[in-house]
């Protein structure tokens, strides 16, 4: 299918920026005979990869963020040759992605938050798609990155003030450690499933504000952008709220006298 015909599918702009540069990837590995790989893309993005990715029939390609449940993944787009290879699993990831480990000395009694090891990575002057999830435990974080910066990063973390004392190492994908994602139980009453009503709630604003909020296109249901005020929610939809976080609407309990929907909601 021609590139031009893709991107008239997808109205903003960052949205074809980042198609273009995924099928230029797709006709680097065909003329080259090997793997690439994209930068790391966030779960909307995502959508829209494998969107594309079923549009142009594009078989040899598949999304990875390190391990199963990552957050943040990267494009493995493979020529046809690898493809029982990849597909098998027995594919070294090692040689695409890192993994950087951070240990805090104990002495320090210090557990920095997720922001604190990407605002200081983005301190280095690395960009955040160069970046995959950061694992954050009571000891420091194993941060996944591609492979092509994870010598500057070794060298160069040392040098922010927080991790100056940090024990810095390179480990393989399969000795990280992963944590299962937690989740905390929340309800919530709102008169209609209307998308606006929903985010009201969830974000603990007015309805003025939601509308707002979604007309500045930071609502991604099931991480794809929605802007429509109107838009019926349902059960089970993801419904990610950028600067409030992610949500998903696990039970339709039922109605209260009044007629409200309940609602639980469990919030990552």
């Amino acid at each position: 299918m021609e590139k031009d015909l893709v991107l008239s599918k997808y109205k903003r702009p960052e949205d074809k920026l980042l198609i273009s540069k995924f099928l230029d990837k797709i006709k680097t590995a065909e003329k080259t005979g090997k793997i690439t790989i994209s930068d790391f893309y966030n779960e909307a993005e995502q959508e829209i990869i494998s969107n594309v990715t079923r549009i142009i029939e594009c078989k040899n390609v598949l999304l990875f963020g390190g391990y199963e449940d990552a957050e943040r993944k990267v494009a493995v787009i493979f020529p046809e040759k690898m493809e029982e290879l990849v597909k098998e699993k027995n594919f070294k990831y090692d040689t695409l992605l890192s993994v950087v480990r951070l240990e805090i000395p104990f002495e320090q009694n210090t557990v920095y938050s997720h922001g604190v090891y990407l605002s200081g990575l983005i301190k280095l002057g690395i960009k955040r798609e160069k970046v995959g999830d950061i694992l954050v435990n009571n000891n420091g974080a194993d941060i996944i990155v591609k492979k092509e910066i994870e010598s500057f990063i070794y060298s160069n973390i040392s040098s922010l003030t927080r991790f100056s004392n940090a024990k810095i190492s390179l480990i393989k994908l399969s000795d990280m450690t992963v944590k299962p994602k937690e989740f905390k139980e929340i309800k919530i009453i709102t008169s209609s499933l209307r998308l606006d009503n929903i985010v009201s709630e969830l974000a603990k604003t007015s309805r003025n504000k939601a509308s707002e909020i979604l007309m500045n296109e930071r609502v991604f249901v099931n991480y794809e952008n929605e802007t429509k005020n109107t838009k019926q929610a349902k059960q089970g939809d993801i419904i990610t709220i950028r600067g409030k976080g992610k949500f998903i609407l696990s039970e339709i309990v039922g109605n209260t006298k009044k007629g409200n929907y309940v609602i639980n909601v469990l919030k990552y």
